[in-house]
């Protein structure tokens, strides 16, 4: 009922968002302004194309940036941002809309994040000649593209001006289709993590609540695997501080969770210095403090891996730590390269959790040598935007 109630209100958002967006063109947007559109689907590609918008506005004042989101989570999360001049809904995918759209935006050029592919815009922007790119592209072998029945629109991708892919093996997936306008940059959320780290802002609540014990965080966790954080919690006790934050904040879910720790538990929007102190488990009931959170941490387990997909592990990787992640980590370059290194410790159960942990406290140098390769590894990879700004501009 909880989710279905969710569900709900997102489908809602989005019904009166899409409603709304030619209106919203027409009386903001002026004849005389030069767009550049960034459509990201959700938060997590506006988090990846964040580091060009911050380029664009910085060094090329001349152009206006439109972000068009397709969910609520995206949209209702960042519509107030600052960091560009227009924000809406991507209208529904079909020819009237797309043409209507590009024709009203009339982009100078139009970044798509990842692999949010809509034939009908894709269409109206090579019709009428605008020059289109994808960032931080990635495929896969079993890529609907790359089957029989995806050919219609492989022969549409063929036809954008240029991919900026994040690994190798998809720059190798589309020169084996023809597709030859390709240059492996890298994926720019690597540059996003390492500008979260040096623009921190101190966190006095956190500071306080940590103090000298080691500090491990739960990110962007789902029900699914809030049983198995609760039995790791139990095992340890005050052995460490936890900071628990859910992936969606729902007032029956924080009110279980409190219920099944057997410790001091504190909820942020209650918290100050001095009751932080005192407590022993933190639950974050607000959006967007979980990157300025791992600035603490010294382990963390990143949720999603015993569900549809792990949430991003960069986030705490950039600040240097061991990362706990569920299975589900495979169509994740990073996660399968933070493997390979040791700093991502895949786990199935709490009890190879605490098995694995366990390692790490009888090993302080191995634990050290890992926060040193966890941090390196981000370091090496940025740089994705600068290349792709200067091959465009």
């Amino acid at each position: 009922m909880q989710i279905a109630a969710l569900k709900n209100i997102k489908a809602k958002q989005w019904v009166d968002g899409i409603k709304n967006t030619f209106e919203y063109l027409e009386q903001t947007i002026s004849d005389t302004d030069q767009i550049i559109w960034i459509h990201a689907p959700s938060l997590g590609e506006f988090e990846q194309a964040r580091p060009l918008i911050k380029i664009l506005k910085k060094e090329y004042v001349q152009y206006k940036v439109l972000v068009t989101f397709y969910s609520p989570s995206g949209y209702e999360v960042r519509k107030h941002s600052n960091l560009f001049d227009y924000v809406c809904y991507l209208p529904l995918d079909t020819k009237s809309n797309a043409e209507r759209f590009v024709k009203l935006v009339n982009p100078v050029f139009t970044f798509f994040v990842k692999y949010d592919f809509w034939p009908n815009y894709l269409m109206a922007l090579q019709y009428s000649n605008h020059q289109h790119y994808v960032i931080s592209a990635i495929f896969r072998t079993n890529h609907y593209v790359f089957r029989k029945a995806g050919a219609w629109m492989l022969a549409l991708l063929s036809k954008i001006d240029h991919f900026f892919v994040q690994n190798e093996d998809s720059k190798y997936l589309l020169l084996t289709r023809n597709i030859t306008q390709v240059t492996n940059v890298g994926d720019t959320r690597f540059d996003r993590v390492i500008e979260i780290t040096q623009n921190l802002t101190k966190l006095p609540i956190l500071e306080s609540f940590k103090d000298e014990t080691p500090l491990f965080i739960f990110g962007s966790t789902w029900s699914h695997g809030e049983d198995m954080l609760i039995e790791f919690i139990k095992h340890y006790g005050n052995r460490f501080k936890y900071v628990i934050a859910p992936h969606e904040i729902r007032s029956e879910n924080l009110i279980n969770l409190e219920s099944q720790i057997q410790l001091e538990v504190l909820r942020y929007s209650s918290a100050n210095e001095h009751n932080a102190a005192i407590a022993e488990v933190l639950i974050i009931d607000n959006i967007g403090l979980l990157s300025s959170l791992y600035a603490y941490a010294d382990l963390a387990y990143i949720g999603g891996g015993f569900g549809r997909g792990i949430h991003n592990t960069l986030e705490a990787a950039t600040f240097g730590m061991p990362i706990f992640i569920g299975p589900n980590n495979e169509k994740f370059q990073e996660a399968i390269d933070l493997k390979k290194i040791g700093v991502a410790i895949e786990i199935k159960s709490a009890q190879e959790m605490i098995a694995q942990c366990d390692l790490l406290l009888t090993r302080p140098n191995k634990w050290k040598k890992l926060k040193e390769k966890s941090a390196l590894y981000v370091k090496e990879k940025a740089g994705a935007t600068k290349k792709i700004v200067q091959q465009l501009f």
